[in-house]
C-alpha cells in the first residue's frame, strides 16, 4: 500500500495564525495550550510495570503487536486503553492503543485539535505519541502506525473493548484493518486485561481508596439531601455532585425509594425517577464512583423518618448479619466458595435474595462472581490474594418478594485480612 504521505503538523509560529483552517487545527501538537493544567498521574515506573506485563503476555502468545481498546461503557470504564494511558474516553465507542513488542506505543484518540492537545497533557507520563482518529478512521491510523513499525506481516493481537459482553472493535474498523494489512495475522485475545488487573499495585490501590472516599462522600450527600418533597433524581444529583466535587467520575448511581409500610422494591432503581419522597419511605441504592478509572461501590439503606418495626428487624436480624458473615470471609487464602456458603444464611432464615452475593473489581465490576448457586472465577482468582479488590453486596429479599435491602462495601484484600475503603457506618441510617 503506497498511500500518499500525510501532511505534518505545522510549527507553532506558523499554526497560530491559521487556526481557522481545518487540517492545520486538527493536526496541531506542541502548542502552549493547557500548559498550566494539573493532572495527577501514575509514576513512570508504574507505567513501565504495566507495559512490561502486557508485553510478557504478548511474548507468551507470540504476538508482535496488540491493539488495546477502551471506551466509556460501564463494563469497561476505559479498559486496557485507560490502563495503558490514563485517558478515559467519552466521545466514542472506543479509543485504541497500538502496543508493539518493541518500540513506542501510540494512542489513537477520537478527536484532534485542542481536544487532542489536552489528552497529550494528561497521558504524558504514559506515552508521547497521541494521534487523532481523523474523523473516526481509527483503523487507517492503526495501519499507518503498524507499517511505520514494519509489522505489517506480523501477528497482531486484538483485545476486547468490553470483555464482559465479549465485544471487540466494530466491524468497519476490523474490515479497514484487514484490508490495510492483508499480510498480517489478526488474533482475537481473551480476558487479558482482567488477568493483568486482578492484583493491583500500590498506586492502583491508592486510587481505589480515593474512590472509596468518594463513595462515602456521595452517601453523606444523599443523607443530607434526603427529605420529604425531594425527588429520586435530586438524590442522584446530590450524590453525583459530591463525586465530581472530589475530583472523581460517576460510574453509576442506582437509587430508588418505596414506602416502608407498603413496599414494592427489592433493589434500587437503575433509572432514578421523579417520584417524590415522603415520610415513611426507605431509600435503596448502589453507587459506584471512579477515580482515575478505578472504582469502588457502596450501598446502605436510608429511612425517611423512623424505620418501621419490620424494617428494623429485617436490618438487625437479616441484612446486616448476612453482610457481616460475607465480609468476614474476605481474607487471603480463603476460597471464594466461602462467600457462597455464607450466603446460605438468608434461606436458612426464611428469606431469599438477589442471585448475586459478591463480585470482584479490577477497574470496574468484574470477576470473580459469587452467586447463590455457584461461583464463577478464573483459575487465578479462585482464592483471595492480597491486592484483590472485592465487593460484598448481599441483597436479602422477604419471602413474599415485596421488600429487599441492598447493603455493600468495597474491600481490599490485605496480607492479614481485608480493608474496607470507606468509613460510612454499617447501620440503618435515618434522615429527613
Amino acid at each position: 500500500m503506497n498511500a500518499p504521505a500525510r501532511p505534518k503538523p505545522l510549527p507553532w509560529d506558523e499554526l497560530k495564525s491559521r487556526l481557522d483552517e481545518n487540517q492545520p487545527f486538527n493536526m496541531m501538537r506542541n502548542t502552549p495550550y493547557y500548559r498550566d493544567a494539573v493532572y495527577e498521574q501514575f509514576s513512570s515506573g508504574e507505567y513501565a510495570r504495566r507495559y512490561a506485563a502486557i508485553r510478557t503476555m504478548m511474548r507468551t502468545h507470540q504476538l508482535d503487536c496488540v491493539i488495546v481498546p477502551g471506551g466509556p461503557s460501564h463494563w469497561s470504564f476505559g479498559g486496557g486503553m485507560l490502563w495503558l494511558t490514563g485517558h478515559w474516553e467519552w466521545h466514542a465507542l472506543a479509543c485504541y492503543v497500538v502496543v508493539p513488542l518493541e518500540g513506542e506505543p501510540t494512542l489513537i484518540y477520537s478527536m484532534g485539535g485542542t481536544h487532542a492537545e489536552a489528552v497529550r497533557r494528561i497521558t504524558s507520563a504514559a506515552l508521547s505519541d497521541v494521534r487523532g482518529s481523523r474523523g473516526g478512521r481509527y483503523a487507517d491510523v492503526m495501519v499507518e502506525r503498524i507499517r511505520e513499525l514494519k509489522l505489517e506481516r506480523g501477528r497482531i493481537g486484538l483485545l476486547e473493548i468490553d470483555p464482559r459482553h465479549n465485544d471487540y472493535m466494530p466491524v468497519n474498523q476490523y474490515n479497514a484493518l484487514r484490508a490495510g494489512l492483508p499480510d498480517a495475522e489478526l488474533v482475537f485475545t481473551t480476558g487479558w486485561m482482567h488477568e493483568l488487573l486482578s492484583i493491583h499495585s500500590g498506586e492502583e490501590l491508592d486510587c481505589i481508596r480515593r474512590a472509596g472516599k468518594l463513595c462515602e462522600d456521595a452517601m453523606n450527600a444523599l443523607v443530607a439531601r434526603a427529605a420529604p418533597g425531594v425527588t429520586e433524581y435530586q438524590l442522584r444529583a446530590a450524590a453525583g455532585a459530591a463525586i465530581l466535587e472530589g475530583g472523581g467520575d460517576i460510574d453509576f448511581l442506582i437509587i430508588g425509594t418505596t414506602p416502608m409500610a407498603n413496599p414494592a422494591q427489592v433493589f434500587g432503581n437503575p433509572r432514578p425517577s421523579g417520584r417524590v419522597l415522603q415520610k415513611g419511605d426507605i431509600i435503596n441504592m448502589e453507587l459506584a464512583a471512579g477515580y482515575r478509572g478505578y472504582t469502588a461501590q457502596i450501598g446502605s439503606p436510608i429511612c425517611i423518618g423512623p424505620p418501621t418495626d419490620r424494617v428494623r428487624r429485617f436490618w438487625d436480624e437479616i441484612a446486616l448479619p448476612g453482610f457481616e458473615k460475607m465480609a468476614a470471609e474476605i481474607k487471603p487464602g480463603n476460597p471464594l466458595e466461602a462467600i457462597r456458603e455464607a450466603g446460605r444464611f438468608f434461606r436458612q432464615n426464611g428469606v431469599q435474595s438477589r442471585p448475586i452475593h459478591a463480585h470482584g473489581i479490577d477497574l470496574i465490576t468484574d470477576g470473580p462472581h459469587v452467586f447463590c448457586e455457584h461461583v464463577h472465577a478464573e483459575p487465578f482468582e479462585q482464592v483471595f490474594r492480597p491486592g484483590m479488590v472485592f465487593m460484598a453486596e448481599p441483597n436479602p429479599i422477604t419471602a413474599d418478594g415485596q421488600f429487599g435491602i441492598f447493603v455493600g462495601h468495597t474491600f481490599i484484600v490485605t496480607a492479614t485480612g481485608n480493608e474496607c475503603v470507606d468509613d460510612f457506618p454499617w447501620e440503618l441510617v435515618v434522615a429527613g
